[in-house]
Formats: structure tokens, C-alpha cells, sequence
């Protein structure tokens, strides 16, 4: 190429990509450390002394570093006690959602009944009514039952549907899974459970994943359920002990950096789940259906 002549289209097309992805990187990367810096504020708060907490200017990195913050915060409550509860309650509900919010769907995408489309939508706009709305209701209802202060009403209405959420995502995910299925399976003499149970529910694993993944996170870091429901100390959430550790320190100066150790504890079972299971998340999300 002699000097002076024009770039031709493609390499400005290729620089013009090149810049555009790396700006692109630019403001993720960005992002990323804003969205950081209170979970690494959180970190570095939780290795500290109380007074070192307190220190202004603020530093960064502790020193020492205080790893005893981290058991001494696990047994300044009974963590321990809140962590089964939480772990009662979390896996109870979360099976309970799973397995009705399947069931529904199922009817919902593979049987065909006189008002079907109708009463779907109607499931679908409990959706627009507020938590609130529901709040008082819910709990006369449950004093009635004689549920108040018990796990029941954090357990049992998740095996009644398993939410408008879950169904809507699973119907979703069985309408892309051919009908030839039931056909080929009701040929060979399959039930209606039986096409459910050997067919359908092993094609649906990310969407399963999915569901699953949401009521755990859901029913983890729930707060404001058990603060209605749950009055005994011994029936406490981990949400729950964790605003009561505030409450209940008795100290003019709040603990923040044991506050801050307990809080990292409570939150790193999110964090493993979703790393470990991301793939599932992202695999249900997406909607794929059946490949090959």
C-alpha cells in the first residue's frame, strides 16, 4: 500500500470494533468495582479491631488482622440455632415450590381443559398485587389455624402452587418441549404422571435449577415473613438474628466489625450457590428446550 492511500473498509471496521469492545470492557469492568466496593468494604470491616472500624481517615486493609472476629461473632448469639431454623425452613419451602409449581405448569402447557388460558391468567395477575395487599389476610388466616408463631406459614403455602412466578417460567419451559413426546410416550402405553415423571421433568432440569436457585435465595434472606410470624427467640431466622444482634448488644457503641463478620457468614451460602450453579441459572433464564 503506498502512502496516502485510503484504510481500507475492513480494517476500519476492525479498529472500530476493537474500540467499541473496549470500551465496552471499560464500563463493565467499571461497574464491577462500584458494585464491589461495599462487599469489600464489608471484608476488610469484618478483619478489623472495633476501634479500627471506628478510625478516620479509614483504612483498607486491617493490621492486624482479626480472624478471631468471625467465631467470636457465630457465638455471640445463637447463630447456630438460626442457621437450622433457616435451613428448616429454606429446603422445606424450596421442595415444596419446586415440586407444585411443576405439577401446575405441567397442567398449565400439556393439558387441555375448558378455561385453561383464562385461569392462567388469572394466576398470572396475583402478580400485580402487592405483598402488603395480602399481608393482613394471610395472617388471620393463620392465627385462625392456630400457625402463629410455628414455621407453617413460612413452609406450607409454597406445596399450594409454588407461586405465579414459578409456574409462569415453567410452563414457558415445557411449551418448548414437542408434543410428539406425549404422543410417542401415550402410544407406548405411558400415564399422564408417567410422561410427567420419565419425560418431562428430566428435559426440564435448568428450568427446575432455576426455581429451585430463586427459593433459595428467596426464602434465605427472607425478613419480613418471620418477623410476623415467628415471636420466640427460639425460632428465630438468621435474617432475624441479625437485626436482633444490633438490638441486643447492649453497648453504646455497636460491634460493626463483628456485624460485619456475621453478615459474611450469613451471605456466603448465596454467593456458593450461585457460583457453583450459575451455569444452571443462566441455562433455565435462557429457555433453550431440548437440543440434538
Amino acid at each position: 500500500m503506498t502512502r496516502g492511500a485510503a484504510i481500507p473498509l475492513w480494517q476500519r471496521k476492525s479498529v472500530h470494533h476493537m474500540v467499541l469492545m473496549a470500551m465496552t470492557y471499560f464500563l463493565v469492568l467499571a461497574g464491577l468495582v462500584v458494585l464491589m466496593i461495599p462487599f469489600g468494604w464489608m471484608i476488610s470491616t469484618s478483619l478489623k479491631t472495633l476501634q479500627q472500624a471506628f478510625a478516620f481517615p479509614p483504612t483498607w486493609i486491617p493490621s492486624p488482622i482479626r480472624w478471631r472476629n468471625y467465631p467470636d461473632s457465630w457465638n455471640y448469639m445463637p447463630f447456630t440455632l438460626y442457621l437450622r431454623n433457616t435451613v428448616i425452613i429454606t429446603a422445606s419451602s424450596m421442595l415444596g415450590q419446586v415440586t407444585s409449581a411443576s405439577l401446575v405448569a405441567y397442567a398449565f402447557a400439556r393439558m387441555r381443559a375448558p378455561g385453561r388460558d383464562l385461569l392462567f391468567m388469572l394466576v398470572l395477575s396475583t402478580m400485580m398485587l402487592p405483598a402488603q395487599v395480602t399481608m393482613i389476610p394471610r395472617f388471620i388466616l393463620f392465627k385462625y389455624l392456630g400457625w402463629f408463631n410455628t414455621f407453617k406459614p413460612l413452609i406450607v403455602p409454597f406445596y399450594f402452587g409454588g407461586g405465579p412466578f414459578a409456574i409462569f417460567l415453567l410452563r414457558q419451559f415445557y411449551m418448548t418441549l414437542p408434543l410428539e413426546l406425549d404422543d410417542a410416550a401415550t402410544i407406548d402405553g405411558c400415564s399422564r404422571f408417567g410422561i410427567f415423571w420419565r419425560i418431562i421433568l428430566p428435559l426440564s432440569k435448568p428450568a427446575l435449577g432455576t426455581i429451585a436457585i430463586f427459593a433459595f435465595f428467596w426464602r434465605w434472606n427472607d425478613f419480613m415473613n418471620p418477623l410476623i410470624y415467628l415471636r420466640s427467640q427460639h425460632l428465630r431466622t438468621l435474617a432475624l438474628g441479625l437485626t436482633y444482634f444490633r438490638d441486643e448488644t447492649g453497648q453504646t457503641m455497636i460491634p460493626w466489625n463483628l456485624l460485619m463478620a456475621v453478615s459474611l457468614l450469613i451471605a456466603l451460602p448465596c454467593l456458593l450457590v450461585f457460583f457453583f450453579f450459575q451455569r444452571v441459572f443462566v441455562q433455565g433464564i435462557a429457555l433453550t428446550g431440548i437440543k440434538g
